[in-house]
């Protein structure tokens, strides 16, 4: 079983048998090269960095990304009247909400990745649920490689359904957890990037998705408007993993407090072998 061609499938779950913030670092050198990844990372960039994303993302995009976003938005809207996918009920709050919100993770992970236009990056979105954020990334960048793995199979036969109504061939679906891929080898430190969006607080996060970071790599944790004590009490967990936080980015949003949070993590080397640890204990017993 491959990854590739990029296409949308839903797989089985994967299952493995042997299967201080206060001191960021401002400063980090190059990765080493590979397919996707060279030296991208700017050599000044800041722990605290403001985006702005006040002018529409949405809007920014060309035509047929706009139908596909559109053909989302009513197909989720569709679906949720038959089975529990966002509490969002209407098109334009979930513009506003989700997808306003899904687009302005894209210039802190531009800006830290140092990404040139049309390059390709494979990205896994953890937990994608609706497909929030990783189906509106690719349809935004119909360039990079998407993965969205999901857990709950009803959710995964939604993502199926919306990834041919909007005819994306970048995007794959896997039916899976995170702490049984992170142990399969045709996913652990595979990606580019691995984000989640409203999944868990950061330590859960951290050993979620660093594992599935190849060294050089970003783990990017979609968050609110002051993760701040969050992000200080994850700072061990990420290091444990082989991480570093590497910028925090408020971001203009239609969230209630006007601003949600991009935290931008680093893999520096490899997560130890014995993480992540076995279904539920992440959450159970955080690092």
């Amino acid at each position: 079983m491959h990854c590739y061609p990029w296409k949308s499938v839903i797989r089985r779950p994967c299952v493995s048998r042997v299967l201080s913030l206060r001191h960021f670092t401002k400063h980090f050198p190059g990765a080493k090269s590979n397919t996707f990844f060279r030296t991208r990372f700017h050599s000044n960039t800041h722990a605290d960095v403001s985006v702005s994303t006040t002018t529409s993302c949405f809007k920014s995009l060309g035509s047929t990304q706009q139908n596909q976003i559109q053909l989302y938005v009513d197909t989720l809207l569709q679906w949720n009247q038959k089975m529990n996918l966002t509490a969002t009920k209407e098109a334009d709050e979930v513009m506003e909400r989700h997808i306003e919100d899904s687009l302005a993770i894209l210039p802190p992970i531009k800006t830290c990745y140092n990404l040139q236009s049309n390059e390709q990056i494979s990205l896994i979105d953890v937990g994608s649920g609706a497909g929030l954020p990783g189906l509106v990334l690719a349809i935004a960048c119909p360039d990079w490689r998407v993965t969205l793995l999901e857990s709950i199979n009803k959710r995964c036969v939604f993502l199926e359904h919306v990834v041919a109504v909007t005819g994306l061939t970048n995007v794959k679906i896997v039916r899976g957890r995170a702490e049984s891929c992170g142990h399969d080898f045709m996913y652990r430190e595979k990606f580019d990037v691995a984000i989640a969006r409203a999944v868990a607080e950061m330590r859960v996060l951290a050993e979620y998705c660093l594992p599935l970071v190849r060294i050089g790599g970003l783990f990017v944790a979609a968050k609110g408007h002051d993760p701040k004590e969050e992000v200080e009490n994850a700072e061990n967990a990420v290091r444990m993993l082989g991480g570093s936080i590497l910028q925090i980015s408020p971001v203009d949003s239609h969230s209630p407090y006007g601003q949600r949070t991009t935290v931008i993590c680093r893999k520096d080397h490899s997560t130890p072998q014995k993480y992540p640890r076995e279904a539920g204990t992440p959450s159970k017993l955080p690092l």
